[in-house]
């Protein structure tokens, strides 16, 4: 599974960051890394320079062999908080379609 990650203009992916959230991703993900081919992280700060609640978004698209990718996306007032909780729905979501995968 490649994990792509991706800022917009307010932010810069530091590289420790960058690795810490590979690593997140990678062992929040371990079950489906078979199936995912890629994974894109497109992280963002709604407001800018400015400080609000639950401004920092993560959205989550998952490429998987043979399917439509699946895109979901979390607010959080940290972009740790966004990442895990946005992993969580992915989680959700992959585990219904493998369900459904399985069961024909």
């Amino acid at each position: 599974m490649t994990i792509q990650l991706n800022a917009d203009k307010n932010l810069v992916i530091h590289e420790a960051f960058g690795a810490e959230l590979r690593e997140l991703l990678s062992k929040e993900l371990s079950h489906f890394s078979e199936h995912i081919t890629r994974l894109e992280v497109h992280l963002s700060d709604k407001n800018g320079r400015k400080i609000g609640p639950n401004d920092k978004r993560c959205m989550l698209e998952a490429r998987i062999e043979s399917k439509q990718p699946i895109a979901v996306s979390a607010d959080g007032n940290t972009h740790e908080i966004s990442v895990k909780a946005a992993s969580d729905k992915l989680k959700h979501a992959l585990d219904s379609i493998m369900g459904k995968a399985q069961n024909h």
